[in-house]
C-alpha cells in the first residue's frame, strides 16, 4: 500500500494543478466568445452591410472550437488520472490477494486477518479516490474563480463616494497647469501645461484639429481620468476633493452618439432621475422637441426603442438624450458635438432643444463642425497640448494667420491648398462685415 498510495497522491496534486490552469484558460476563452458574440450581434447591421455573416460565423466557430479543445484536454487528463488511480487501486488489491494467499498457505496469517486487511485496503483506496477527486474539483473551481477574485480585490484609483459636497454649485471651472497622457499611450502627451478659466453661465466652445484633446477635456472634467500634473478646480475647490458621485449627478452630458438602453422611451428619459413623474418626463420631452414624434408612436412613451435605440433615427435618439439631460437639470453641461452626425432638419430641431438645455448653465461644447459654435460666448482653440487662441468666434476668425482661422478655411474648403490661399487673400482684403458674411455662407 505504501508503494501505491504516495505516487497516486503526487499524481493527483500534479493533475489538480493542470486542471486549475486549464480551467483559467477556459474561462478566458469563454469571455472572448461572449465578447465577440455581444459585439457582432449588437452591430448586426454593420455586419450585414459588409456581407460578413459567413466570416463572423466562422470567427465565432473558431472561438468555440478553442473552448472545445481545452475541454477535450481536461477530459483526457481526467480520464488518465481517474483511470490510472482506479487501476492502481485494483492492482493493489490483486497484489494483496496474491501475497496474502501465500501467507495464509504458509500459516503466517489467518484467513480472518487477510479479510480484515482487504477491508482496510478497500477503505483506504476509496478514501484516497475521494480525496484526489475533491482536490481536483477544488483546483478547477479555484482556476475558474481566480479572475473574478482579481477583479473583486482590485482597488479603484478614483473613489466615488468620498469627498466634499458643495452647498451651492455656481459652475465656475478652472484648469490650472494641467498635464495629461492616456495610460494606454504613455509616450503621446495630450496636454502640456494647459490652463483654462470658465466663468459661471459661460458657453465655451473647444475646437482644434483631430487629436488635439477636445474630448479629453470632457473626460477630465467628468473625472474619468485624473491629471498627471496640475489641478482642476470647481468653484475654487479641487475636483479631487469633491464627492465624485455627487459631482457627476450635477453634470449633464450629451454626446455625438447618444447611448439608449434596450427598454422603453419612458425608461430611457427617466434614467436621469429616479422616481421621475410622467409629467416631468413629458415636460422634458417637450423642451427637447421629441414629444411630438413620441406621441405619434402607437405605444407613446412605452414604445420599445430596441437595443441601443436601433428602431429610432439619429435625430430622434439625440433628442431623447437631450430630454434625459434636461430631466437631470444639471448645473454644468458638456456637449460633445451633439449635432454633427445629423441631417439639416434634425439639426435644427436638436439645436433648438440644446438652446433650451443651455439656458442658465455653464456649457462646455466640444466642436468638430465649426459652423455650430458661432453663438458661443467664448471659443478656445487647442493646439500642441495647450490653448493656442481664445476669444469670440469673429475675433478669432479675423486673426491673421490664426490657428482657428486656418481650421475654418480647411473645413469650409475641403482642404484644397490653392483654394485656402485664395480664401486667405479674400479675407484679408474684405471688410469685417463681408468677412463675417462670407464665413456664415460657408
Amino acid at each position: 500500500m505504501m508503494i501505491v498510495v504516495p505516487p497516486v497522491s503526487i499524481f493527483g496534486i500534479l493533475y489538480g494543478r493542470y486542471v486549475k490552469t486549464l480551467s483559467r484558460k477556459t474561462q478566458t476563452a469563454l469571455s472572448e466568445i461572449t465578447k465577440l458574440g455581444e459585439e457582432r450581434i449588437s452591430s448586426v447591421r454593420t455586419v450585414q452591410a459588409f456581407a460578413k455573416e459567413n466570416v463572423e460565423g466562422k470567427r465565432y466557430w473558431e472561438k468555440v472550437m478553442g473552448v472545445y479543445d481545452l475541454a477535450r484536454k481536461e477530459a483526457i487528463a481526467s480520464a488518465v488520472f481517474f483511470g490510472g488511480a482506479g487501476l492502481s487501486g485494483n492492482l493493489a488489491i490483486l497484489a494483496v490477494l496474491w501475497y496474502g494467499g501465500h501467507m495464509v498457505m504458509n500459516d503466517a496469517i489467518t484467513i480472518g486477518q487477510l479479510a480484515s486487511f482487504m477491508l482496510y485496503t478497500a477503505y483506504v483506496g476509496t478514501s484516497l479516490g475521494g480525496l484526489t477527486s475533491f482536490y481536483s474539483e477544488i483546483m478547477k473551481g479555484a482556476g475558474a474563480a481566480e479572475r473574478l477574485f482579481e477583479l473583486q480585490n482590485k482597488q479603484t484609483a478614483i473613489q466615488l463616494d468620498s469627498g466634499k459636497i458643495l452647498d451651492n454649485l455656481q459652475g465656475k471651472i478652472r484648469f490650472e497647469n494641467v498635464f495629461f497622457t492616456y495610460p494606454t499611450r504613455p509616450h503621446s502627451p495630450i496636454f502640456k501645461d494647459l490652463s483654462l478659466d470658465i466663468q459661471p453661465g459661460t458657453v465655451i466652445a473647444i475646437v482644434g484639429s483631430s487629436g488635439s484633446g477636445k474630448s479629453t477635456i470632457g473626460s477630465l472634467l467628468l473625472r474619468y481620468y485624473d491629471t498627471d500634473k496640475g489641478s482642476i478646480y470647481i468653484d475654487d475647490e479641487n475636483l479631487k476633493d469633491i464627492n465624485l458621485h455627487w459631482w457627476r449627478e450635477n453634470v449633464g452630458v450629451v454626446s455625438q452618439e447618444p447611448v439608449l438602453f434596450a427598454g422603453t422611451i419612458h425608461d430611457n428619459i427617466a434614467y436621469a432621475k429616479e422616481n421621475a413623474t410622467i409629467d416631468e418626463i413629458k415636460e422634458a420631452a417637450t423642451k427637447a422637441n421629441c414629444a411630438s414624434f413620441i406621441e405619434s408612436f402607437h405605444d407613446g412613451y412605452n414604445t420599445v426603442v430596441g437595443e441601443r435605440g436601433v428602431s429610432l433615427s439619429g435625430g430622434q435618439k439625440q433628442r431623447i438624450a437631450i430630454a434625459r439631460a434636461l430631466l437631470k437639470n444639471p448645473s454644468i453641461l458638456v456637449l460633445d458635438e451633439a449635432t454633427s452626425a445629423l441631417d439639416s432638419e434634425s439639426e435644427v430641431l436638436v439645436q433648438d432643444a440644446l438652446n433650451h438645455l443651455m439656458q442658465g448653465r455653464t456649457v462646455v461644447t466640444i466642436a468638430h463642425r465649426l459652423s455650430t459654435i458661432r453663438s458661443a460666448d467664448l471659443v478656445m482653440c487647442l493646439d500642441d497640448g495647450g490653448v493656442a487662441e481664445m476669444g469670440t468666434y469673429y475675433e478669432l476668425l479675423n486673426k491673421k494667420d490664426g490657428v482657428f482661422r486656418k481650421l475654418v478655411e480647411l473645413q469650409s474648403l475641403g482642404g484644397n491648398p490653392s483654394q485656402q490661399k485664395h480664401e486667405h487673400v479674400h479675407h484679408h482684403n474684405n471688410t469685417d462685415s463681408n468677412d463675417h458674411h462670407h464665413h456664415s455662407r460657408n
